[in-house]
This record gives structure tokens, C-alpha cells and sequence, in this order.
């Protein structure tokens, strides 16, 4: 991984940057599958003694030992090289980056994080003309912190949820692997978030493949559709080393049938109680006529990524292969679309909807007695 030079490099004057973004930003050499682009700029907080949480999917995780430094670990599949903050601001400014619309600030769990988090973008806000997101960590906000993001310049959030149960999230985040995250508390920050942001500019990122039903992942859904939140989709993909790496990636069939609710609950085409599941949990019914069904599976848009919209793009922040291999969507199995899918695409998952072949894996998962 680069580093500007070998020193103690920590927020909030350095910064983690997704591959992706140290591409659109031109610190990096590479060109996306598709000619796909990158609208949003995704920062993550970096500190030598990392994150605090011991997620068992995660590659920032505790327990994840790879490398000498925090700054070592990959996370969602790649690396995230660090540069300073006064150098993503200086490109964030050039040509290169005259498409973004977007910056997103990831926190991470670590007592340094709210204020650091605070300093990052007020620092962006004051010196680009980019909207700031930020995805925020629950369990170490406190007291009107939200207030003060909102007043130094974030006018979006994110909250990681990521399980779709009490159960998995305490299994996968919680007690089970001996991490800090408590359920209750992630819902009270969200509900506290949209008291702070307002309606739709909460998003509530939801993992498909963590061991859940497609059943409680719909009552999920529909749960963050009544709150006023937004729903962030994404699939799980095994991080070598984690405590999850040799969990499967969910079935294409079922991340496909779960794009599809999604956007149906989203704009209010369906509800939770119109729909009919198998006694597997799989959905079988929409609560659509087929007609209807496949007006909406034509479009394309339901399995694009969903994310944060900019300040002319319903989604900036589209992670292009963030939760597939390019060699994944070669084979037709691009999981998040970062453009608009095209006729043959649209024919591929058509199929891929209506897949019932795989069953929902358990989750497989080290659940050791000892965690460090």
C-alpha cells in the first residue's frame, strides 16, 4: 500500500481512500470494467491502533491480523491507500474530479473518531464546493454530536446496520465475536439522525448474504422505508482472514430478488404485507401482476447501487464492483450496476431473478472462545 512517507500517518491530516476513488482522484493507475465512473469520493479515518469493533465480515476488524499496520488491511476486497487530507482536497479541485459530486467521510470505531470526523469535514466543506456525506458510528456518538456534523457541513449520514436481525447482528457484531455494537443503539441513532438530517437523508446500510431469510430481510426493508431512511444495498463478499472467510457469497438469485424489493418498497410500489414467500423464505410473489412485474424489472434501475444522491445524480456514491469481481460481472453477475444496465444485462437478470436453486446459507462463521 503507498504512503506519503514512513511516519505515524492518522486523522484527521491523513486519510484512507477507497482503490477506486485513489483512481478518479489520479493517484492511482487504472481504468473501471465499462468505463464505469466514480461520483463519490469515499475517505475512511485511519488510526495505528484501528477499530475497536470485532465485526466477523469485516476487514477493518480487531481481530483480522494481516500486516504491521492498520493501514494494512484491505476493506471490501481491496486496499485503501493513505494520502493526506490537503492532497485529496488539492485533486478533489482539478479537472480530474470535475464529475464528482460527492465526498463521503467513513468513520470507524475509535474514541479520536467524532472529533476527527468533525475536523475532516469542515476542512472539506470550507475548501471544495462538494457535497459531504458521512457514515457514522454509532456506537461512540454521544450527546448533540449529530447537530455538530450537521453544522460543520455533512448534510447526509450512514449507519451501518448491515445484519437484518437482533440475532445475526449480536452473533456477528455484538456479544458473539465480544464487539461493542449494540442493535438497540444503532436504531436510537438512527431515529435520532432523521430528528437531525430529516427524511431521506438517512441512509441504513443492509448486508444480503450475513445468514438472514429473504423474509426478515423484506420486513427489514420495510421497517427503514417507515422510518424515512433509505435503503443501502449491498452483498456480501468474504474478506480473506476475517472470521467470515469462508462464508459464501448469497446465491445472484437471491441478491437479484432483494434489489427488486427494495426498490418496489422504496417507492412505494409494494409493502411488506403483500408478499408471498416459499417455506424456504424466499420471495415468490410481489404482490405485482406480471405485467407490472417485468415493467419494472425492464427499467434496470432497481439493480443499480444505492447510495447517497448528489447534486444532479439520484445515487453519487456508486461503488463501482465494490460487492463483485469485474471477472464477476463478466459472467453477467455484476451485482451493483454503476451505470444503467443495458438490454443484455437486463435479459441476464431476468433469469437470475427467478432462481430459486440456491438455498440461504447459514452463516460460517470462527465463533472461537477467545477474541482478542
Amino acid at each position: 500500500m503507498f504512503v506519503e512517507e514512513d511516519a505515524l500517518l492518522e486523522s484527521p491530516d491523513y486519510l484512507q481512500v477507497s482503490l477506486a476513488a485513489a483512481m478518479t482522484l489520479g493517484f492511482e493507475n487504472g481504468l473501471f470494467y465499462r468505463g464505469a465512473k466514480l461520483y463519490c469520493i469515499n475517505l475512511l479515518l485511519t488510526y495505528e491502533e484501528g477499530c475497536r469493533g470485532n465485526c466477523a465480515y469485516c476487514g477493518l476488524s480487531r481481530g483480522r491480523k494481516v500486516g504491521e499496520h492498520f493501514r494494512d488491511k484491505s476493506f471490501i476486497r481491496v486496499d485503501w491507500p493513505i494520502y493526506s487530507l490537503d492532497k485529496i482536497v488539492s485533486a478533489l479541485n482539478s479537472s480530474s474530479c470535475a464529475h464528482v459530486e460527492r465526498v463521503c467521510v467513513s468513520m470507524v470505531t475509535n474514541p479520536r473518531a467524532c472529533a476527527d470526523t468533525l475536523t475532516v469535514v469542515e476542512r472539506i466543506r470550507t475548501r471544495t464546493k462538494h457535497l459531504i456525506s458521512t457514515l457514522i458510528c454509532p456506537t461512540i456518538i454521544k450527546g448533540n454530536w449529530l447537530n455538530k456534523l450537521k453544522e460543520h457541513g455533512c448534510d447526509k449520514v450512514g449507519v451501518a446496520v448491515d445484519a437484518a436481525t437482533p440475532e445475526l447482528f449480536d452473533r456477528l457484531r455484538g456479544k458473539g465475536v465480544k464487539g461493542p455494537h449494540k442493535w438497540s443503539h444503532y436504531w436510537n441513532v438512527i431515529k435520532e439522525s432523521l430528528d437531525v438530517f430529516g427524511t431521506g437523508n438517512v441512509g441504513v446500510h443492509i448486508i444480503v448474504g450475513l445468514g438472514e431469510s429473504e423474509s426478515e430481510m423484506a420486513f427489514l426493508i420495510q421497517k427503514i422505508i417507515d422510518m424515512g431512511a433509505r435503503v443501502h444495498l449491498f452483498s456480501f463478499f468474504p474478506e480473506p482472514f476475517s472470521l467470515m472467510e469462508n462464508h459464501p457469497q448469497p446465491s445472484i438469485g437471491q441478491y437479484r430478488r432483494i434489489q427488486l424489493l427494495s426498490y418496489l418498497i422504496s417507492n412505494n410500489l409494494t409493502h411488506f404485507e403483500k408478499l408471498e414467500f416459499n417455506e424456504l423464505g424466499q420471495i415468490v410473489d410481489y404482490g405485482l401482476d406480471a405485467e407490472q412485474l417485468d415493467l419494472h424489472i425492464s427499467k434496470g434501475t432497481p439493480f443499480m447501487t444505492t447510495g447517497c444522491p448528489g447534486k444532479t445524480l439520484d445515487v453519487a456514491c456508486n461503488r463501482p464492483y465494490s460487492d463483485c469481481t469485474p471477472f464477476q460481472a463478466y459472467m453477467g453477475e455484476l451485482r451493483n450496476f454503476p451505470f444503467k444496465p443495458n438490454q443484455e444485462d437486463i435479459s441476464i437478470i431476468k433469469k437470475q431473478i427467478f432462481d430459486y436453486s440456491n438455498k440461504p446459507a447459514a452463516p460460517t462463521i470462527n465463533l472461537a472462545e477467545d477474541f482478542p
